[in-house]
């Protein structure tokens, strides 16, 4: 029963995947790409967003040049 229970533990183990924020392909400073892949969706979702929070809200540019200096590269 034990050697089961470690067994489990081991395989739980190996699947589980630590996820970083990190910049990824870049189109400027590649922030929408790497918030896009740590959330697991499309790129181009990311950017419509930016784009929507810059336009609507006036916020998108201050967060993203924000964004841009503190996340570390790959």
């Amino acid at each position: 029963m034990t050697l089961l229970f470690a067994k489990f533990r081991l395989q739980k183990n190996t699947t589980t995947m630590v996820r970083k924020l990190v910049k990824g392909e870049k189109k400027i400073f590649g922030v929408c790409s790497g918030l896009a892949n740590y959330f697991d969706i499309d790129p181009t979702i990311m950017r419509l967003l930016f784009v929507v929070a810059f336009l609507g809200f006036g916020a998108g540019l201050l967060i993203y040049v924000v964004m841009a200096v503190i996340m570390p590269d790959k």
